[in-house]
């Protein structure tokens, strides 16, 4: 049964950076996109940023595009996001996902993945 773990969060000041990894276990995610979402207290969960299968497509939201960075690791059953440049409106539970369908293209839709990780915790402080 795949689970999916999360890691790396915690409290960091404004336009510091943190490296945020999801781990899989149970079942290889190499044929699928990747998402990561996140979720603000009294807010919806929203998009964040997605790779495809092999990282040759990825997406952002307007809000962190050239701040954030995500990639993947095959060998490691790994996908990672980078941080940087973070602003207090950052701050919320960052969750990792998996496509429900082969990952050729990159899902912007909370609604096209079904497999999620518990969350981690991002603060940043201003």
């Amino acid at each position: 049964q795949l689970q999916l773990v999360e890691s790396g969060g915690g409290l960091v000041q404004a336009g510091g950076s943190l490296r945020l990894s999801c781990a899989a276990s149970g079942r290889t995610l190499n044929v699928y996109t990747l998402g990561w979402f996140r979720q603000a207290p009294g807010k919806e969960r929203e998009f964040v940023a997605c790779i495809n299968w092999n990282g040759a497509n990825t997406s952002y939201a307007d809000s962190v595009k050239g701040r954030f960075t995500v990639s993947r690791d095959h060998a490691k059953n790994t996908m990672y996001l980078q941080t940087n440049s973070l602003k207090p409106e950052d701050t919320a539970v960052y969750y990792c996902a998996k496509s429900r369908l082969y990952g050729t293209t990159c899902y912007r839709a909370i609604g096209e993945y079904d497999s999620w990780g518990q969350g981690t915790q991002v603060t940043v402080s201003s």
